[in-house]
């Protein structure tokens, strides 16, 4: 990555697939994440039914500089994105997202990050290959 103001777009793009299928985005989605931000990412799951091994994601929680990202999942495709910026810890302002909307929020602040920050780089790339 070389700090170009679109590389953000090419994020994006890589975080979205065919959203179609809800669910099978969010999991696809969070995989993904985990991989490229290990220790920026938590991920909650679920299991679908009492006593089955299948689980499935119910959370996804990102802390990505001042911003924290999360997005809640009923299981069967429905989510509720959020956006929080945080100072010294302390959030200010909450805003909830379609989901497009979050991807391409979280997507432009990595971007940002990935400018300043060799970790942020790092997890772009891993996004991208």
């Amino acid at each position: 990555m070389d700090g170009q103001p679109d590389d953000f777009e090419m994020v994006a793009a890589s975080l979205r697939a065919d959203d179609a299928d809800t669910h099978t985005y969010v999991e696809a989605l969070a995989t993904k994440l985990e991989g490229a931000l290990p220790g920026h990412v938590q991920v909650e799951r679920h299991a679908r039914k009492l006593l089955s091994h299948d689980k499935v994601v119910r959370r996804i929680a990102i802390a990505l500089g001042d911003c924290r990202y999360t997005l809640d999942s009923d299981g069967s495709g429905t989510v509720d994105c959020t956006r929080a910026k945080a100072v010294r810890g302390i959030v200010l302002k909450n805003d909830r997202l379609a989901l497009a909307d979050w991807v391409t929020a979280l997507a432009q602040d990595m971007a940002a990050q990935a400018a300043t920050s060799e970790e942020a780089r790092i997890a772009l790339q891993r996004l991208l290959t």
